[in-house]
């Protein structure tokens, strides 16, 4: 937004959330719906952790990066979900800042963490399929170490790059934000200062930050691809994709949203769509995410199976 040159200006210290819906009977649906993702999301990602903890056999790279992933779900899902519930439950609809801007942070710093864990699985399959013979050597337990610490860094500098770029917007009305949780693009469409600098910050950060890491997937997998097509057992490739379509798929779902939601702005007129991706983002992605690397994974199956009939 361009910056207002009128000289009474009065400092926002509260949010209105215009959340999803707007009459009380939907609000009671949304609700609902709402919870019961909540529910299904954690008690789905907790099991996926379960499992992993408890059988041996999952003490492996691949499952160690997925379960960090379970966490980092876990936690986006909360940062805007439970806040939203206690919206409708109240029927209040006001943020104030400080919420807001830590809300911001958070769903940042959980969000880019999803990026750079989601390029590490990707060249964990990489090394499993096409270097076999050094696979144990170039993913020791200090290498995921390494790797987890490195996406954990990298999101909390994106996440605390973006909060301190906003914390430099002045607000001073309107105070009505077109969504249920707070985000960027939805907060620079309110602010009564310039946001050019702001937007470039989001743009040029949306294009290292997960380009870069959507460039090395994609390498990877070209790479995946050509090896797997060299297996000239039919069994020996389906078992090859298998163990990346659970990937590949979260991945998809992933940056589809992600590039619709932050590689255009100034669109005010597509408030509505971006509520949609929004709830995709927080909701449907964290929800999907264990039921697609447990359906596609008969090790997780069993011992998910194992573990909720206490055998």
């Amino acid at each position: 937004m361009e910056p207002d040159t009128g000289l009474n200006r009065t400092v926002l210290t509260e949010f209105i959330l215009l959340g999803l819906v707007e009459s009380e009977e939907l609000r009671s649906v949304v609700f609902i719906l709402f919870l019961f993702a909540y529910m299904v999301t954690v008690g789905g990602n907790l099991s996926i952790l379960a499992a992993i903890l408890v059988e041996p056999k999952l003490h492996t790279p691949m499952y160690f990066f997925l379960g960090n992933l379970s966490v980092l779900d876990i936690g986006c899902i909360t940062v805007t979900v439970p806040p939203m519930l206690d919206r409708l439950l109240s029927h209040k609809r006001t943020i104030s800042y400080g919420a807001c801007i830590s809300q911001l942070f958070f769903f940042h710093f959980l969000a880019g963490n999803d990026c750079f864990l989601l390029t590490a699985m990707a060249y964990d399959r990489f090394l499993a399929i096409c270097r076999p013979l050094t696979y144990s050597l170039r993913m020791s337990q200090v290498i995921q170490r390494i790797l987890v610490s490195v996406s954990w860094t990298c999101a909390f500098v994106n996440a605390l790059t973006h909060t301190i770029a906003l914390s430099t917007l002045n607000f001073c009305g309107p105070s009505e934000i077109n969504h249920f949780y707070c985000d960027l693009p939805q907060l620079f469409q309110i602010s009564c200062s310039s946001t050019q600098v702001n937007e470039l910050v989001l743009f040029v950060a949306a294009s290292i930050l997960a380009g870069t890491p959507m460039v090395l997937i994609i390498t990877s997998y070209t790479h995946v691809a050509a090896a797997v097509l060299r297996i000239h057992s039919v069994e020996g490739r389906k078992k090859a994709f298998s163990t990346c379509g659970s990937h590949l798929t979260v991945v998809c779902l992933f940056y589809g949203t992600g590039i619709f939601n932050y590689m255009r702005l100034g669109s005010v007129d597509a408030s509505d769509k971006d509520k949609g991706v929004g709830v995709i983002n927080t909701v449907i992605n964290p929800m999907l995410n264990p039921l697609i690397y447990s359906l596609r994974n008969s090790d997780v199956q069993s011992v998910l199976w194992r573990v909720l009939v206490r055998k």
